[in-house]
């Protein structure tokens, strides 16, 4: 039987799984069939933890919202002061009322007593 010559693509795909693995710890960064486990893990981790990055910044930012409004004692609680911004119509998103409450909590204040007044 003939010998036959292998060629170079086997060799470049693994080289650029490889590359992927670069920051991997001990065997997880050498072996080609550890490697690819490992790939495969860190990719699905990197789908859930999006996710769940998105629920966390969430609470996160009513927890300041609910802190600074308790603080003052301007509303009772986060739940109504929500509820009367969106019977005002007043359309702010959780994010940007978390920015208000931490870098000017007389802002936050204002929106909170012109929904009062109405």
């Amino acid at each position: 039987m003939t010998r036959v010559r292998r060629g170079y693509i086997a060799r470049r795909r693994r080289t650029k799984m490889r590359l992927v693995a670069s920051t991997f710890r001990g065997a997880h960064s050498r072996l080609t069939r550890t490697i690819a486990q490992q790939k495969i893990r860190a990719l699905i981790s990197a789908h859930r933890d999006r996710d769940r990055q998105k629920r966390d910044f969430r609470r996160l930012w009513i927890t300041r919202i609910n802190a600074v409004i308790r603080e003052r004692g301007v509303y009772y609680n986060y739940s109504q002061f929500l509820n009367d911004l969106y019977k005002k119509q007043l359309l702010l998103n959780r994010k940007v009322l978390a920015q208000i409450a931490i870098l000017n909590r007389n802002c936050l204040y204002m929106i909170s007593n012109d929904i009062i007044k109405k």
